[in-house]
């Protein structure tokens, strides 16, 4: 939902303010149109079914994996493909995870994103009615930004989205922006208002293979990126997580595990290791078995690391794989 166009139309309108805070409080909580707000009067609510989308977004496509991971593919107004994806927890967690661009254009190898010709960055309302989609089908408690596209090159949307997270039950402190590196947004996000986490999409501590994997690496490099992540965690006090995608004999073994922890410290970072979730790319996944000998080196150098469960592989839950399926 617009919701500048929603505040101007209740002005147009003649109603009072408090009527913003009434269609957004129903909104937020998980409404499913205008019908649904039996305190709004019943000639406003027509008035905004015909003036105000209730959504900026069109649902394509809609994936339930057999644990109960939802996909979900979106087209904005010009067509352009997002997704959106709710995952579901048994220790009651509901974490989203939102896109912030259509598409993205920094190319990592290993991403079904990357192989995408960019689109352009979502508006604020773009990124929230992905959120509103998924509040629609369950409540939600945790939200990252790691879907489609870099956050970082669209941090004051994704800020804006920030804010608005907690009326959905999303605290800033159960909120994270991912990053590959963007040092501009990185040092934009510490100096900000919005109190949430960042995680930093590292890949290899391996300067080269890094920059063989992730381009942008090239233009910022991990001295850089380093330095603005320490930045963040001196000002913020608050641990930063790193995401390190495991790719088979590419970046999974001891030596590489044993550089990541040579790069970083201990008591700043937080180790996720996340196995594959296979692309029509040239890679492949990790076997579990190296996947733990990476982490118990991780280990035995004093991090907290931790090997990711895998939701929703029977549906393309990976970044991008259902636009590009689209797409084909």
């Amino acid at each position: 939902m617009d919701l500048n166009l929603l505040r101007s139309t209740l002005e147009e309108l003649g109603q009072p303010k408090f009527r913003f805070d009434q269609v957004w409080k129903w909104t937020a909580e998980g409404a499913r149109g205008y019908h649904e707000m039996s305190n709004l009067p019943a000639k406003l609510r027509d008035e905004l079914t015909e003036r105000v989308p209730f959504s900026t977004l069109t649902e394509a496509t809609r994936a339930t994996a057999s644990d109960g991971t939802v996909k979900l593919l979106l087209h904005t107004k010009d067509g352009r493909p997002i997704e959106t994806v709710l995952m579901r927890y048994k220790d009651g967690r509901r974490s989203i995870c939102v896109s912030s661009q259509s598409g993205c254009p920094l190319t990592c190898t290993f991403c079904a994103t990357g192989a995408m010709k960019f689109g352009r960055n979502l508006t604020a309302w773009e990124i929230l009615d992905q959120a509103l989609h998924l509040r629609r089908i369950d409540e939600l408690n945790h939200c990252v930004f790691m879907g489609m596209g870099e956050p970082m090159m669209n941090l004051d949307a994704v800020l804006e989205v920030c804010r608005r997270l907690p009326d959905l039950g999303i605290t800033n402190r159960r909120t994270g922006i991912s990053t590959v590196g963007w040092v501009p947004g990185i040092d934009k996000l510490t100096e900000s208002d919005v109190t949430v986490r960042l995680a930093w999409s590292l890949h290899s501590a391996d300067a080269e293979l890094r920059s063989d994997i992730m381009p942008v690496n090239d233009r910022y490099s991990l001295a850089d990126v380093k330095a603005a992540c320490d930045r963040f965690y001196e000002k913020r006090r608050k641990m930063i997580f790193v995401e390190y995608i495991m790719l088979g004999g590419v970046n999974d073994s001891v030596e590489q595990a044993q550089l990541l922890a040579d790069l970083l410290e201990p008591w700043k970072y937080k180790i996720n290791l996340i196995p594959y979730n296979p692309t029509d790319s040239v890679y492949d996944g990790s076997e579990r078995d190296q996947m733990e000998r990476f982490r118990q080196t991780l280990e035995d150098n004093g991090f907290n690391a931790t090997i990711r469960l895998i939701r929703g592989r029977d549906i393309d839950a990976a970044c991008g794989q259902l636009a590009a399926k689209a797409a084909a």
